[in-house]
């Protein structure tokens, strides 16, 4: 489908999908995504059947075309955590400048499905873009670890980052956190959790259409963008059901950091958000909050696409728009 997609013309594409071109007031769906939103929407997916491990196999399956970046190394480190171990990827190259900055990037996946693998192209594009060292975080995965597990497990990389960033050749001073979605949630819980506890903080976050609420109460994923774009409302309700043990979890700050009263004196933040996004109202609101706490912000949001394209660096002008971001990200972390 990606293939195809590279090749043809936005009225081609169009054509296929069937439709007119997708609209929500001023936006309008990049027809490349509207093809492959229509297209899934034929597999009539059914979540009440599906178990994690069929969802983990299907996603792998659609995370398996590579970039290149093969002069980007690799090595993976064993971090010990509660009850076992992770598995944390350096991505390296020699263009970087030893003991400088480096950025802890914690992959999405609804905390249930994605791995280092998964997002073994992101990585490597931020590594090549940034020119920075990249930690990616395999953390473990619900429901088989619920929550905390998976933040826990996060913060002992970050913990671990620190404590070995002599061996790491990192400056301990100039580690920052990231992640999209899952991912997002996770940096932003990161930072918060360590301000709490009077912990040195990242130097900047980078959070790629984060999950903020998980109370699901904004417009975008209620009405909106509920269902049609990949990622459903019911989709969000099957992870958070996998993720947490009850509902009364989304009320924790460290599930909803949008519901945190204690931000001021966070870490830079990019924000990104997607136009036809469940989650696309709780990344501004979150945004929102941190620029009224007086933090230092960058909110982009990419009203044409939808939630996951930060991964699809194959469709024609997502590099340039992650290479915005990167530019934009690269202002906190000189």
């Amino acid at each position: 489908m990606l293939n195809l997609i590279m090749k043809l013309p936005n009225f081609i594409l169009l054509w296929l999908s069937g439709k007119k071109q997708i609209t929500i007031g001023n936006r309008s769906l990049l027809p490349a995504f509207q093809l492959i939103c229509v297209q899934n929407e034929k597999l009539g997916l059914d979540l009440s059947q599906l178990s994690p491990d069929d969802f983990r196999s299907t996603y792998n399956a659609q995370n398996i075309f590579s970039i290149g970046l093969n002069h980007i190394s690799t090595n993976n480190h064993q971090v010990q955590v509660s009850d076992g171990s992770i598995e944390v990827r350096e991505y390296s190259s020699r263009k970087i400048v030893e003991n400088d900055a480096s950025l802890v990037y914690f992959h999405g996946g609804g905390w249930v499905i994605g791995n280092t693998d998964t997002h073994d192209n992101v990585c490597r594009y931020l590594c090549e873009r940034l020119n920075i060292k990249i930690f990616s975080v395999d953390y473990r995965l619900s429901p088989e670890f619920k929550f905390p597990t998976p933040l826990d497990d996060c913060l002992s990389a970050y913990e671990w980052l620190i404590n070995n960033h002599e061996n790491l050749s990192i400056d301990p001073k100039k580690v920052s956190v990231g992640g999209d979605s899952a991912g997002g949630n996770l940096a932003a819980s990161l930072c918060l959790i360590r301000k709490s506890e009077e912990k040195s903080l990242p130097q900047a976050q980078l959070l790629i259409y984060p999950v903020t609420d998980l109370r699901f109460v904004t417009n975008s994923i209620q009405k909106e963008c509920s269902e049609g774009f990949l990622l459903t409302k019911d989709m969000m309700e099957w992870f958070a059901g996998h993720y947490l043990d009850n509902q009364e979890l989304r009320e924790d700050t460290r599930v909803s950091p949008l519901l945190s009263e204690n931000i001021d004196g966070l870490p830079p933040a990019v924000i990104v958000t997607a136009g036809f996004d469940p989650l696309r109202d709780e990344g501004q609101a979150y945004s929102d909050k941190l620029k009224q706490a007086n933090n230092e912000v960058t909110y982009l949001e990419y009203p044409e696409y939808i939630h996951g394209f930060f991964n699809m660096l194959q469709i024609p002008g997502i590099k340039g728009s992650v290479n915005e971001i990167c530019a934009a990200f690269q202002t906190y972390i000189k």
